[in-house]
């Protein structure tokens, strides 16, 4: 059985961080940041991530480790944004990500959300299946250039009320 988390003070700044690691360690061509630029900043740099104004990030909980995590972010114009999202290997497949998508999108329309945006890597098919299957659509927004300096993110929302 998967537990979901939310990690709601900078006390938990060392589970976001083990989470964190493990993501970028284990899948990094699913994300933009790179292991290179976090493991640096100490103690103050993991906190500081957990109080972001507004934020709302979970970790997904299986026989006492962590197996998956994502963050959900306040925007503009009630555009919030789904980020972080990984799920370890050993439990792909067993709704995971769909479990953490699915809380991410429930906090947002609690708290007056209209849109939800995120932005993924090109090549990360499952993690675009995912997104589809939870409504998501390609918005047609450009988005950020990655390190190569010439690919995109590809961006995709998902919109209600």
């Amino acid at each position: 059985m998967v537990e979901l988390r939310v990690l709601a003070s900078d006390d938990d700044w060392s589970v976001w961080r083990q989470a964190r690691l493990a993501a970028l360690s284990e899948a990094p061509h699913a994300f933009k940041a790179r292991l290179a630029d976090w493991p640096h900043g100490g103690e103050d740099r993991w906190r500081a991530r957990l109080t972001m104004p507004g934020a709302h990030n979970l970790v997904a909980v299986r026989d006492g480790g962590t197996v998956g995590m994502a963050a959900g972010m306040p925007g503009v114009d009630a555009t919030y944004e789904l980020r972080s999202v990984w799920v370890s290997p050993r439990v792909r497949g067993q709704g995971v990500g769909d479990l953490l998508t699915g809380a991410v999108e429930a906090w947002a329309r609690r708290v007056g959300a209209r849109v939800l945006r995120l932005a993924v890597v090109p090549g990360n098919e499952a993690a675009v299946a995912l997104y589809r299957r939870h409504g998501f659509v390609a918005s047609g927004e450009l988005g950020e250039v990655l390190g190569d300096g010439v690919s995109r993110e590809r961006v995709m929302v998902k919109r209600w009320g």
